[in-house]
C-alpha cells in the first residue's frame, strides 16, 4: 500500500505539469484564433463558427460592418488613437453580440462581421438599430471625443426557402453596406439573395482588394 501511495505522490507533479502544459497550449490556440487588437474572432475562426450557426438555425442574419470615419481619425491623430478606436468598437460589438447571441469578428482593417439567429425581419431591424446606436456613440480617448460611426449591411437567410453558403451571404451583406455608405444611411438590408454589383475575384467590384473598380467607397 505504501508503495502505491509513493507512486501516486511521484506521479502527481508530472500530472500537474501536463495539465499546465495543456492549459497553456489551449490558451495559445485560442489566442491564435482571435484578433490580437480587439479580442474578437479572426476571419478563419469566425468563418468556421458562423457557418455552423447558419447551418444549425432556420433563420440567420449576416452583418457586414465598415467604420465611416476611421481613416480620418487614423490620419489626423495617429495609429495609437486608431487602435484605441478599433478596441472600443470591438468591445461594443462583443457586448451587442452577448445580447443577441451569435458570433462576431474583425475581418481586417476597420471591417467587422457578425452572424446571429433571427426570428423575423422586425427583429433584424431592432438588432440593426441597436447596433447603430452603439457604434454611433462618441469614443473618448485621452480627452478627445471621436465621432466614428459605421455603415452596416445585413441579409436574412431562411434555410427553408433559400440555398446559400456563408461566403455568398457575406458578399451580399458587404454589398448592402456599400449601398448604405453611398446613401449616407446607417444600414441597409437585402431584399433577396441576388447580388446587384459586379464581382471581381469573388468580391464586390470597387472594394479594397479588387481591380476593375475605383475603390473610392469600400
Amino acid at each position: 500500500m505504501s508503495g502505491t501511495f509513493a507512486a501516486l505522490a511521484a506521479a502527481a507533479p508530472l500530472a500537474a505539469g501536463w495539465s499546465l502544459h495543456g492549459l497553456r497550449l489551449h490558451r495559445r490556440i485560442e489566442a491564435a484564433r482571435r484578433d490580437p487588437l480587439t479580442g474578437l474572432l479572426a476571419r478563419e475562426a469566425f468563418t468556421e463558427r458562423a457557418a455552423r450557426i447558419v447551418e444549425a438555425n432556420r433563420r440567420s442574419a449576416v452583418f457586414f460592418i465598415d467604420l465611416d470615419h476611421f481613416k480620418q481619425v487614423n490620419d489626423t491623430y495617429g495609429h495609437a488613437v486608431g487602435d484605441a478606436v478599433l478596441q472600443a468598437v470591438g468591445q461594443r460589438l462583443a457586448a451587442w453580440n452577448d445580447v443577441n447571441g451569435g458570433t462576431v469578428a474583425r475581418l481586417g482593417g476597420d471591417e467587422f462581421a457578425a452572424v446571429t439567429d433571427v426570428l423575423s425581419h422586425a427583429e433584424l431591424v431592432w438588432m440593426l438599430d441597436e447596433l447603430t446606436r452603439s457604434l454611433d456613440k462618441p469614443i473618448c480617448f485621452e480627452g478627445r471625443s471621436l465621432e466614428v460611426g459605421a455603415s452596416i449591411g445585413a441579409v436574412m437567410f431562411d434555410s427553408r426557402s433559400n440555398a446559400a453558403d456563408l461566403s455568398s451571404l457575406l458578399r451580399l451583406a458587404d454589398e448592402e453596406m456599400y449601398r448604405a455608405k453611398r446613401a449616407g444611411a446607417p444600414w441597409m438590408t437585402a431584399l433577396d439573395l441576388l447580388p446587384d454589383c459586379a464581382t471581381v475575384n469573388g468580391r464586390r467590384a470597387g472594394r479594397r482588394g479588387t481591380t476593375g473598380g475605383t475603390g473610392a467607397v469600400a
